[in-house]
């Protein structure tokens, strides 16, 4: 593959980033996952809205336009010949060193690759007590470059035999996944944590409560209390990388009814964009 960093084109195996860059000694930036298919990035406009306003959370400015942003990503693609896969972008606050003529440019780092295996069969989640990780929240949420309570919560739910750790806080409230959002299903309502609990917004996210929404389910952003998920009917999980998968836990089933519904309009939807 051949990565951009910076404005040149280089192989990913010759790839790296300057030891003085603020995103690898801080964690100083942001990123953004995309996918695409047939060469076009599914909901490229809401990806690029989403980092633009956390660049102005963390008073990171560029000079980049969001057009201009969206021209390199499609170049990286077209370069590379892929007809769909995950593409990275990632911002940062550039170079630290005050002897440098960069520092403190923004840098900008853009990886690709083809889609990795997702599992077929419902996948099982752990839920696991935030306060035990390092985490980052922000209200509004963003897409910060340090995921480190993140990568934390995956090692430990990979240990216990999970595919995604789920998060609850101090009050056994429900937030969030390491890396992707959650939904219920209990009759014929769609729940799903709220934003006021300093989760992300997930454009996988937004687009499924559309979706579900068209399915006459009723929406529920709210808070849920990890005392309430065994009476759900149906659950599953969400991401960019993944689209939608259902998910079960220990002691808990569905048939996952609405779900398999959503699943089959979201990649619909993926696949026409």
């Amino acid at each position: 593959m051949q990565y951009y960093i910076d404005g040149e084109f280089v192989c990913s195996s010759k790839s790296a980033i300057p030891f003085n860059d603020a995103g690898f000694l801080y964690g100083d930036g942001l990123f953004e996952t995309m996918r695409f298919e047939n060469k076009k990035i599914f909901l490229h406009d809401n990806h690029l809205d989403r980092l633009f306003s956390g660049l102005k959370v963390i008073r990171l400015d560029i000079e980049d336009s969001k057009d201009a942003i969206l021209k390199i990503l499609n170049r990286v693609i077209h370069i590379n010949n892929l007809e769909s896969g995950i593409i990275r972008l990632m911002i940062t606050r550039g170079n630290t060193d005050i002897h440098s003529s960069k520092y403190n440019i923004p840098s900008k780092y853009i990886s690709i690759k083809p889609f990795y295996s997702i599992p077929k069969a419902p996948v099982e989640v752990v839920y696991l007590d935030e306060k035990k990780y390092p985490i980052i929240r922000f209200t509004p949420a963003i897409k910060s470059m340090n995921y480190i309570g993140n990568m934390l919560a995956k090692r430990d739910c990979d240990k216990m035999g999970g595919y995604e750790p789920v998060f609850y806080n101090n009050k056994k409230i429900i937030t969030e996944c390491a890396i992707r959002n959650i939904f219920f299903i209990k009759n014929t309502s769609l729940y799903t944590p709220s934003l006021d609990l300093g989760i992300l917004s997930g454009v996988m996210r937004d687009t499924i409560l559309k979706i579900a929404k068209s399915f006459n389910l009723t929406i529920k952003e709210t808070h849920i209390q990890l005392s309430n998920i065994q009476e759900m009917d149906e659950a599953f999980i969400s991401s960019t990388g993944i689209g939608l998968l259902e998910c079960y836990w220990n002691g808990w089933k569905s048939d996952y009814h609405y779900t398999k519904r959503i699943k089959k309009e979201l990649f619909n939807r993926i696949k026409n964009s």
